[in-house]
């Protein structure tokens, strides 16, 4: 991508103080002079601390379900980005109606209040790759963007993702909406913070994400849980690459279509754990767990032949390399994420 690529553009992250929404926002203010960002984020998940301070950002905290929030978004944007969700499955699980509250209403009142919008050039969906791949934990085959979608879902939250994306096709046909999905693997890489935003009925709100779990616990001495022996696969992906794929999409996507963003390399879960410790030089045991009953979506990875042909995307962060900077970005950071997780510890 050429520099200022997004210059005099009016851009809105929806999620935008999340992991992924504030990576996004940092990568897109170092590369375009003139840009203006709004974010509206409710912080359920996340941390204001994760909004850069910066002249052109503008920062609206709430949900875009709240219709006053809504009515802040107007006919103005070039672009906009709807990365939020309610994070993650075992949350969703835990609480249905709160996983439809902020993963399927947002997507359907944000889509329905901007479906006449005359400037937007894209609107960019942050879908998941569970909600396509095949439930199994056998040979894994990569899963492609056509592939047929799955009645048995694990999870509330893989069902309102893949509820969005019919969301993004129907408003595509019906109302010319630019819609672009982007199917997200496994994303991880600095400012993920475990314990981040409100208690959502489960440990799950700490223990986010397999990654920045296994690499925290590395580094305090902690026993890593590993469920089903670690046998379970997942493609692991970069957050720079998650994000230099959104830009592509944004700026390369075709309108009501479709993109896996991943590696298109499989990485068990156990080779994750003895990769980490092995980086960290930790002296932490495996602790082997049984198989979460939930979890059927056992290995998969995705094929990203359609992106590299049609937006150029290639991730360029091997697993080894971004294992090393979030660790180091965790070891810069404890206080903070041990400020997080100590708000939860009476729960």
């Amino acid at each position: 991508m050429n520099q200022n690529y997004f210059n005099d553009s009016k851009i809105l992250i929806v999620g935008g103080a999340g992991f992924v929404g504030s990576n996004l926002c940092k990568m897109i203010l170092n590369e375009n002079e003139k840009v203006s960002i709004i974010i509206i984020d409710n912080l359920l998940s996340s941390e204001k601390i994760n909004i850069p301070e910066d002249y052109r950002v503008h920062f609206l905290e709430g949900s875009i379900t709240d219709d006053s929030i809504l009515k802040q978004i107007d006919d103005t944007f070039d672009y906009i980005f709807h990365l939020a969700t309610y994070h993650g499955n075992q949350s969703s699980i835990h609480d249905p109606l709160k996983d439809h509250e902020n993963n399927t209403l947002t997507t359907l009142k944000l889509l329905n209040h901007i479906k006449d919008f005359k400037k937007i050039k894209k609107f960019i969906y942050s879908s998941a790759g569970c909600s396509v791949a095949e439930k199994t934990f056998d040979t894994a085959n990569p899963t492609k963007e056509d592939d047929p979608i799955n009645l048995n879902q694990d999870s509330p939250y893989s069902i309102s993702k893949i509820v969005g994306e019919f969301y993004c096709v129907y408003f595509h046909k019906q109302h010319k909406v630019p819609t672009v999905r982007a199917r997200f693997q496994n994303v991880y890489g600095p400012g993920e913070i475990l314990g981040a935003g409100q208690w959502r009925g489960t440990p799950a709100t700490v223990w986010r994400n397999v990654t920045p779990t296994f690499i925290y616990k590395a580094i305090k001495g902690l026993p890593i849980p590993l469920e089903n022996e670690g046998i379970a696969t997942r493609d692991f992906i970069y957050v720079d690459d998650i994000c230099r794929g959104l830009i592509l999409c944004a700026l390369k996507g075709k309108e009501g279509d479709v993109y896996n963003l991943g590696t298109n390399k499989e990485t068990s879960i156990k080779e994750l754990a003895e990769l980490i410790l092995k980086l960290t030089k930790s002296d932490s045991k495996i602790e082997y767990l049984p198989k979460r009953p939930w979890d059927n979506s056992g290995k998969r990875y995705a094929n990203i032949e359609k992106a590299k042909r049609e937006l150029n995307f290639t991730p360029q962060v091997d697993i080894e390399e971004g294992l090393k900077r979030t660790i180091e970005w965790t070891l810069k950071n404890l206080d903070i994420i041990e400020k997080c997780i100590e708000r939860h510890k009476d729960r």
